[in-house]
Order: structure tokens, then C-alpha cells, then sequence
């Protein structure tokens, strides 16, 4: 794994930021969070961030929604978590392409980052049109501040 770029271990990179709370079931048996914890605390952080972008749909297709998956998930650990203390989410949107956009969040306790996560979303129907205007205007509008 190559080491990451310097502005992807500064909170400042980021706009959007949410704190995660530990569970002591998310430990291992050495007694750092699990790959597993890694994962669901960064699901949930771009979950969340994808409903307040707004137009993603998951059932029945309103007018004007797209529906999307996740095509690429990568998640690179740099230092042990633990617990009980809260794991700090900041995330932001990188490239943004005609029908998919890459989400890269990174993972802090203490100040330190612990972890990266870029995940890469798709947009799968409907097909032959883009993102839509208004929803790639959001992108810009959270993209990441890289250096």
C-alpha cells in the first residue's frame, strides 16, 4: 500500500465530519477495532452523507432519482483503534465522472488518522443519461480539499 498524500491525514481536508462511537463488541482479539468495525463505521458515515446529497433512490424510482451501487470499496489501515473512544468520520467527494463519483473518507482518534476508505459509486439506471445536473452541483459543493 503506498503511503497516503499528506492531505488525506488532515481532518481540515474534508467537509463533512461525523463522530462514530465504539462498541467493545467491535474489538479483536488483541483488543483494536476489527476490520469489520472499520468498515460499518465508514458505511454508515457515507450512508448518511449520500441521503443528505439527495436523488439516490432505493425503491420505487421517483421523478428524477437514479439508482447507484457501490462498484469499488478500498479501505487502507494505518494505525490500531480502540476502544472506548469515539472514531472521528471525515469524508468529501473526490473525482466525479458522467455516471459515477468516488467518495474518500478517512478515520481519526486523537487527531490521527487510522484509517482511509475510497469508495467508487455508480450510477446503473437509468441508462444513457448522466448524474443529473442539480445532484453533480451538490458533488462540487463537498468535494475534498486536496493539496
Amino acid at each position: 500500500m503506498p503511503r497516503p498524500a499528506p492531505w488525506r491525514l488532515d481532518p481540515a481536508s474534508y467537509p463533512k465530519h461525523e463522530t462514530k462511537q465504539t462498541r467493545f463488541q467491535d474489538l479483536d482479539t488483541m483488543g483494536h477495532l476489527n476490520n469489520v468495525a472499520f468498515a460499518s463505521l465508514f458505511e454508515d458515515a457515507r450512508v448518511r452523507m449520500n441521503q443528505q446529497l439527495g436523488r439516490v433512490h432505493r425503491g420505487k424510482m421517483a421523478e428524477g432519482s437514479f439508482r447507484a451501487v457501490v462498484a469499488r470499496n478500498e479501505i487502507n489501515y494505518l494505525a490500531e483503534g480502540s476502544f472506548p473512544e469515539d472514531v472521528e468520520i471525515a469524508l468529501g467527494i473526490g473525482r466525479i465522472g458522467n455516471r459515477s463519483f468516488e467518495m474518500l473518507a478517512a478515520a481519526f482518534q486523537s487527531g490521527k488518522c487510522i484509517a482511509t476508505c475510497d469508495t467508487t459509486i455508480v450510477m446503473t439506471d437509468p441508462k444513457d443519461v448522466g448524474l443529473p445536473e442539480d445532484f453533480v452541483a451538490r458533488l462540487h459543493e463537498v468535494k475534498v480539499r486536496a493539496e
